[in-house]
């Protein structure tokens, strides 16, 4: 419990900023219209490809005996990787839409 409150008092202009930046989020989206949430989204995942790099950095300055930081690791880059794909699906999907049919 110690560590936690030492890693909190250190960390705690960052927790309050990515709290903050929750919060906004919810309220920028919250505000878009419905028609353009797939646009918006497809675009997000897309995006997650920097979750992808920086998983991949971490796991090779992370210690090759923490199996927690690579199995963390391995996660992210798997679930970053699967919402990239569907991303890309998603905006694939949406511009079929918009092409004329033969």
């Amino acid at each position: 419990m110690e560590q936690f409150i030492e890693f909190f008092n250190a960390n705690k202009e960052m927790i309050f900023i990515v709290i903050l930046m929750v919060f906004v989020g919810v309220e920028v989206i919250g505000r878009v219209p419905a028609v353009l949430h797939t646009p918006l989204m497809s675009g997000a995942n897309a995006i997650h490809g920097v979750v992808i790099i920086g998983a991949i950095i971490v796991m090779l300055h992370s210690d090759p005996s923490d199996y927690l930081a690579l199995s963390l690791g391995t996660i992210a880059v798997f679930l970053g990787t699967l919402n990239v794909v569907g991303g890309f699906v998603v905006t694939d999907r949406m511009l079929e839409m918009f092409k004329k049919k033969k």
